[in-house]
């Protein structure tokens, strides 16, 4: 996944010094913009916002209240960049919330350590799930919200597990952490290819995942994962369990009933422009059209090419 820089500048010198930093991080895009431009940024939902104090018009103390103030950036971190000495000033930026105040001149090796550093411990620590350490809800939301707000076209992939409470009961909640890690393999392993670029993986929690394509790749990766998925998810049974094709759960009263192996379903929404008034409806058509496929027994996805 791409984490996009926005350098906050109205002159283009540190803009070419980044670049140059990063020439050889492809996980990297520096995007340059004016203060006047800001709300570029902020719409973008940057990973990190770097803030040229000396080459801007009001100066970096305003500049980071409005991207803390904006809802879907209050978490983002800000590098300020200053050439200002005074102690006061920048305790005042520190007590603003601010991540790191770097001042002129500029040692680049320790800007980038920096901006590698804070991109890593955010993303440890504030939007990832544990188990499968993939991006979690927060990121989730922001990366769906970029892309409408850009108004991309792209499919949202809304993956569960069928019969995976009853994997559970009958070996135990470990192996089935197991398959969930499992499943996130076999996700980024057929989204992230080299041939398909852009594309996003985020763990909801439990066995709900989401993948972010292109339309025109959507059903292709969607046929390669429930094939990966079917082969490999019998190595978390037994072989008798296997060959029977299904397991055997009590119910509360007692009663045992028959469950088919794991298997995934997939719901698969296509959006652009026009075709939503909002990110909650996508979330709607993706919960509607992922229970048609769990509907279907085995493993099965479902499109949804609702016209506008």
């Amino acid at each position: 996944m791409i984490q996009e820089i926005y350098l906050i500048d109205n002159d283009n010198k540190l803009y070419r010094s980044l670049n140059n930093m990063f020439k050889e991080e492809k996980e990297y895009k520096i995007t340059k913009v004016t203060e006047k431009e800001l709300n570029i940024a902020l719409k973008n939902i940057p990973s990190l916002i770097i803030i040229n104090d000396d080459n801007i018009d009001s100066n970096a103390m305003e500049v980071s209240r409005k991207v803390k103030s904006d809802e879907d950036n209050s978490i983002t971190p800000i590098i300020v960049i200053t050439s200002k000495k005074e102690h006061e000033h920048k305790l005042k930026m520190l007590e603003l919330g601010i991540t790191h105040y770097i001042r002129h001149p500029i040692d680049d090796e320790y800007l980038y350590y920096t901006i590698i550093n804070v991109l890593k411990l955010l993303y440890i620590n504030r939007r990832i799930s544990p188990l499968t350490g993939l991006p979690g809800n927060v990121q989730i939301q922001a990366e769906i919200k970029k892309r409408f707000l850009n108004k991309e076209k792209f499919s949202m992939l809304y993956f569960d597990l069928d019969n995976f409470k009853a994997y559970n009961d009958v070996y135990g909640f470990m192996k089935g952490d197991e398959i969930i890690k499992f499943t996130a393999k076999v996700i980024l392993k057929n989204v992230h290819t080299d041939q398909i670029e852009d594309s996003f993986v985020g763990h909801i929690g439990g066995d709900d995942f989401i993948a972010i394509v292109s339309n025109k790749d959507a059903e292709e990766i969607c046929q390669n994962i429930l094939a990966d998925f079917d082969i490999n998810v019998k190595t978390y049974y037994t072989e008798e369990d296997v060959e029977k094709g299904y397991i055997e759960v009590a119910n509360r009263r007692g009663v045992i009933e028959q469950f088919p192996l794991t298997s995934i379903s997939v719901g698969v929404v296509e959006v652009e422009e026009g075709k939503f008034k909002n990110v909650l409806e996508i979330a709607e058509a993706g919960a509607s059209v992922k229970h048609l496929a769990k509907t279907i027994q085995g493993s099965t996805y479902v499109i949804d090419r609702r016209k506008k």
